[in-house]
């Protein structure tokens, strides 16, 4: 676990440095185009997913690739399939990052009355309801579906979600714990009761510790609990950091190397 201070804030400071370099206020006219704009619809459900695609650029069907499922947090939900872009994405989609990590992102956008995971943000803690969000099963079968379409690698499917996302994050892979390789949950939280589910999966969360609207206690509780259930995730919480914890936690490079070391 990782508390910044001395050495470490002045990377954390970097590491702001570099987020507002690469990613700016909006989002660029090349990364919108970058990611396709699709619909998924469900067999199961009524429900239509409206969700944004990146592929690696020339990839090779002879090839297999990371898959990454980024889930965003409450404010970019809607059905404009826009929204989502404006935070983080353009970071993951960075031209030099895509180089280095060729793979590909599935960015669904969550309908505007349903949440990723049903849980009461401000609570100290929660219990997992028995059945997905029709939003979260939607985007697993989302992955079983480009898995089909796509040269994408069984072993190296992860999951990211920040805030609402983070929550759905921790819910993912407590409900499917042998679909993903690694989990990057930030300032989120989950069921502590179910950390057993995921003592072997990789995870690194982080959080602010000034969060006023998911309350520190919610990561570093998970965290505790996969720790006490025999698991070692990594958690970064930043001191100095309120809400906006995805900000350094996707600008930090640490972050991406071991990302995408982790494999089934």
């Amino acid at each position: 676990m990782t508390y910044l201070s001395g050495n470490s804030r002045f990377r954390y400071a970097a590491c702001l440095l570099l987020l507002l370099l690469v990613s700016g206020n909006a989002v660029p006219d090349d990364v919108s185009e970058r990611f396709e704009a699709r619909t998924f619809r469900s067999k199961k459900y009524s429900v239509l997913l409206p969700y944004r695609l990146l592929c690696p650029k020339n990839y090779l069907r002879t090839k297999r690739y990371p898959l990454i499922l980024f889930l965003h947090g409450s404010d970019e939900r809607g059905t404009d399939n826009t929204r989502q872009l404006y935070v983080g994405l353009n970071i993951f989609a960075n031209e030099k990052i895509m180089k280095r990590y060729p793979c590909f992102i599935a960015a669904p956008q969550c309908p505007p009355d349903m949440k990723w995971a049903d849980a009461d943000w401000k609570a100290e803690r929660h219990f997992m309801a028995e059945s997905p969000t029709p939003a979260l099963a939607l985007s697993i079968e989302l992955i079983g579906e480009l898995q089909k379409k796509y040269p994408i690698d069984k072993n190296r499917l992860y999951i990211v979600g920040y805030s609402m996302g983070g929550f759905g994050a921790w819910e993912t892979i407590v409900r499917w714990p042998e679909l993903f390789a690694a989990a990057v949950p930030v300032c989120g939280g989950g069921d502590e009761s179910k950390a057993y589910r995921i003592n072997r999966i990789p995870i690194w969360a982080f959080h602010g510790s000034l969060d006023q609207i998911v309350g520190v206690s919610r990561s570093r509780n998970m965290v505790n609990a996969v720790v006490k259930a025999g698991g070692t995730p990594r958690y970064t919480e930043y001191p100095t950091i309120t809400h906006y914890s995805w900000g350094p936690a996707f600008s930090d490079p640490r972050m991406f190397e071991w990302l995408f070391r982790q494999k089934k």
